[in-house]
């Protein structure tokens, strides 16, 4: 704390004031600075010309001691034995870690041994144990920044001090920041292997550091990107509360959201934790709905965390897991993380490497605490000369590491060990550079005595064992990766096995490869399902749950003239003007197309009806004109008769024009020949009704009216009469003619192909002056009827304008009030029954007569003078 800093700077301002110990009072102090923290020897070290420093996590923890102010505090120290709960370990060595650094030291053996590289120069190393601690790895950081003399001169430059030529480390990401802030301002380039936070590619903050390991910025796209390609919109997301895990999980989380990813949970443990927090943390895990799990987890860590979800038997998770643990071998033991996947390392191999690490006996172990330490956990017993537990039985000298399986023995899939082989011919490679002289033709030269400055590892750029080896300005490698599927093989041993491939530098589309079947949680074929909310089907829409993340929603049928033609729909699209959404709403069909047709039942009523009525009028006038000569014919002025019967045969045929489709010239012609031809019919019946009146004037004493309605003056009248509804059609016509529409509008789910009027105004003209000649013609009639003449139409005429009104003021209404086609067929009824209504009326008693009572058609019964009884 800052307290004890400065506790401490004030014994050394003291120390320095009167002297050190031993400096008799008054005399000159020897100004020379001593460590006070006399540390101990590195874990694995070899001596050279150059020499790399190492740091790694080879032990899981780190003694922790109370400190009660009293007296120094001690070293810190690696603790040797684990807690109980985390498994039934003897040791908490890492023999993974181990395996890395003893990489290390067999990489630098090939170095020395190399004639193209740094020939005539012995390399050697210093590697630490951080045991997993920050401040065990910055001690370390500061003691190989420093050599470790008790004494140094003030006066000497920092950089004179420093014993070694780079760091390859740390293989945390908080530890390896922690270094870089101390190994920064020394200038000493630090590469990692195995640290991949997204935050150590800042140059402003981590100027010397460089890996081999690609940064966490791609590997959470990375995992992303696999997140949605499995369609899992609902995850739970667990992370170490170090900046390995928090950078990475906040990476993973902001390229996740952009993907329309819900996490139901994110938590946050360390491995130091009291055990409630992480069982918390395992509870969450177990009681959530999301059968997806990411875990950007260290291997530490998550070795505590699935020790506690064992103990609570959760259903079966799909764990996707970041490079750090899903590629452990500690960790496959825990059988609930079958069907895991991830991204790892590319598998490399290293010729070589395995005889190197198996090339270790019980004399070689016994001359290394770390190595000691190793063989007695890895084959339970102790060494001769080395204080063991009473438990532990004498090495026999018998051990060999050739029949052991473990993490250190392992070299089947070498991913991060080959980080370690990159970081340390990296470090060789800008040594080299910097020292050596390559000529054309003749050996390198390189200078062991030449003054050492900061080698630069981001410009070296060299091909090992196949593989390229470069850094961008940042220190970052190129981003590739392999997917891995934890599988049971056919030994019943958990396998690591490559179903496909990531290169962050691939063109768009080939970042992402697969190549094998993926083998998931519980051992089963088929993609796990995890999601808050089954998928809406076409046909709805999301509606996000109030209160909810956007994951967790109802599907909502679209709305009227609404469609969604896709999965889990936003939103629905309303279909175009002409279309309308079929039953299940998951595509807009054209509309269907509705006008009164001669195909479908009514309108062939009507069409027949029409035809049966002219043909009618037809077989009337027919009879009319063979018994023209009559008395019942001649009585009833049959000029206009036959004008009213062709009249009448007109109107009916002309209903023919409403049926079928609409066209420009079928719509004017509808309207005004309607118009025309019952004119011309009621103007005919006025002539009639005029014609009655003036006979019966005409028989008065005296009265010379006939003279002034003849024949001439009648058909001067039809004309007139007719002239004015033809004028009325020709202005309607030329101003605002009739012209088809589509109707959208009555019906949402058809089109209705009508006739606008164009002009309102003209089409109720039209109706209204065959209404005025109407109610004319039904006064004069009704005035006419009781005439005493036996040839009287007037009774007749009044009848059939009392049908003729009743049909067209009922017209109105239902003309107005009916839908659709059904418009059009109210018209052509009323058409029909109003002509109907004419003929019946007018010319149904005459045509009888003819026909069948031929002795009523006589002069003298058209007189009157024939007795009542004979009639």
């Amino acid at each position: 704390g800052m307290g004890g800093h400065l506790m401490w700077t004030a014994v050394l301002l003291v120390l320095l004031t009167v002297g050190l110990p031993g400096t008799p009072r008054g005399a000159t102090p020897d100004l020379r600075c001593m460590l006070l923290d006399h540390s101990g020897p590195a874990a694995l070290s070899r001596p050279g010309d150059f020499v790399i420093g190492g740091v790694f996590s080879l032990h899981y923890y780190m003694l922790s001691v109370e400190n009660n102010y009293t007296h120094l505090p001690e070293p810190l120290r690696c603790r040797g034995r684990v807690s109980r709960r985390v498994g039934d370990l003897s040791s908490s060595l890492d023999f993974r870690e181990l395996r890395f650094a003893r990489a290390m030291a067999f990489a630098i053996e090939e170095i020395n041994n190399c004639s193209d590289l740094l020939p005539g120069i012995m390399l050697g190393y210093q590697i630490h144990d951080s045991c997993s601690s920050v401040s065990v790895a910055t001690r370390a950081a500061f003691q190989l920044a420093n050599g470790r003399d008790p004494y140094f001169s003030p006066g000497a430059p920092c950089s004179s001090s420093a014993t070694i030529t780079a760091v390859v480390g740390e293989s945390g990401s908080t530890p390896s920041i922690a270094m870089s802030r101390v190994l920064g301002p020394f200038g000493i380039p630090q590469v990692s292997h195995y640290a991949t936070c997204a935050c150590l590619s800042d140059k402003q903050q981590y100027p010397t550091f460089s890996r081999t390991i690609p940064s966490d910025y791609f590997q959470a796209a990375a995992l992303a990107q696999l997140v949605k390609h499995y369609g899992w919109m609902w995850i739970g997301a667990v992370r170490s509360d170090s900046d390995y895990g928090n950078s990475g999980m906040a990476a993973f989380l902001k390229a996740a959201r952009a993907e329309g990813i819900c996490v139901e949970y994110s938590e946050a443990f360390y491995r130091t934790n009291p055990r409630a927090r992480v069982r918390r943390v395992a509870e969450v895990i177990r009681g959530s709905t999301a059968r997806v799990v990411v875990a950007f987890v260290a291997p530490g860590d998550m070795l505590v965390l699935l020790a506690e979800l064992e103990q609570l038997a959760p259903p079966p998770l799909q764990w996707v897991g970041s490079e750090s643990w899903v590629t452990d071998p500690g960790l496959v033991r825990f059988s609930m993380c079958v069907g895991a996947v991830g991204f790892g390392i590319r598998r490399a191999v290293i010729p070589g490497l395995r005889d190197f690490l198996m090339d270790l006996n019980a004399a070689q172990a016994s001359e290394s605490p770390l190595l000691t330490e190793f063989w007695e956990t890895a084959f339970g017993c102790h060494l001769p000369g080395v204080s063991g537990s009473p438990e532990q039985r004498p090495c026999n000298g018998s051990e060999s590491l050739q029949g052991l399986k473990n993490s250190y023995t392992d070299t089947s899939q070498l991913r991060i060990t080959n980080m370690v082989y990159k970081a340390v011919y990296a470090v060789a490679h800008a040594l080299h550079g910097l020292i050596c002289t390559d000529r054309a033709g003749s050996p390198a030269h390189c200078d062991r005595d030449m003054p050492l400055q900061m080698i630069q590892i981001r410009k070296v750029n060299f091909t090992l064992n196949g593989n390229r080896v470069s850094f961008d300005a940042n220190g970052d490698p190129v981003a590739t990766y392999e997917l891995v599927n934890w599988q049971v093989g056919e030994s019943g041993r958990v396998e690591f096995v490559t179903v496909g491939y990531y290169d962050a530098s691939a063109p768009e589309g080939q970042v992402f490869v697969m190549h094998r079947n993926i083998t998931w949680a519980g051992g089963q074929t088929q993609v796990p399902v995890s999601v808050c909310s089954e998928s809406c089907p076409p046909g709805t829409r999301k509606a996000v749950q109030k209160g909810k993340p956007v994951c967790c929603y109802d599907c909502v049928p679209c709305a009227e003239g609404e469609i969604s033609n896709a999965t889990d729909s936003l939103d629905c699209l309303i279909c175009p003007a002409e279309s309308w959404p079929n039953p299940k709403r998951d595509r807009c069909m054209h509309k269907l197309i509705e006008f009164l047709s001669f195909d479908e039942i009514l309108g062939a009523i009507l069409a027949t009806s029409s035809v049966a009525g002219a043909g009618l009028s037809v077989a009337i006038a027919a009879v009319f004109y063979r018994h023209k000569d009559t008395p019942i014919v001649r009585a009833n002025n049959s000029e206009l008769s036959f004008l009213l019967l062709f009249s009448l045969t007109l109107c009916f045929l002309c209903s023919l024009t409403f049926i079928g489709p609409p066209s420009n010239w079928s719509c004017m012609l509808r309207h005004t020949a309607f118009g025309i031809t019952f004119v011309l019919c009621i103007s005919c019946v006025l002539g009639k009704t005029i014609v009655v009146l003036m006979a019966f004037r005409a028989t008065l004493p005296g009265s010379n009216v006939m003279k002034w309605f003849g024949p001439v003056q009648q058909r001067l009248s039809v004309v007139f009469f007719t002239f004015i509804q033809v004028l009325i059609c020709v202005l309607w016509l030329s101003l605002s003619p009739p012209f088809p529409i589509k109707n959208l509008s009555h019906y949402k789910e058809k089109i209705i192909l009508e006739c606008s009027l164009g002009s309102n105004g003209a089409f109720w003209a039209v109706l209204g002056y065959i209404g005025l000649l109407s109610a004319l013609c039904f006064v004069l009639a009704f005035l006419a009827r009781k005439l005493p003449d036996n040839f009287n139409e007037a009774k007749f005429i009044t009848f059939s304008m009392i049908i003729f009104c009743a049909v067209w003021i009922t017209f109105i209404p239902a003309y107005v009030s009916s839908p659709g086609k059904f418009t059009v067929a109210v018209e052509i009824f009323a058409i029909l029954a109003s002509s109907l209504g004419l003929i019946v009326c007018i010319f149904a008693p005459k045509f009888f007569i003819i026909l069948f009572r031929p002795e009523k058609n006589t002069k003298k019964h058209m007189m009157g003078k024939v007795p009542s009884k004979a009639l």
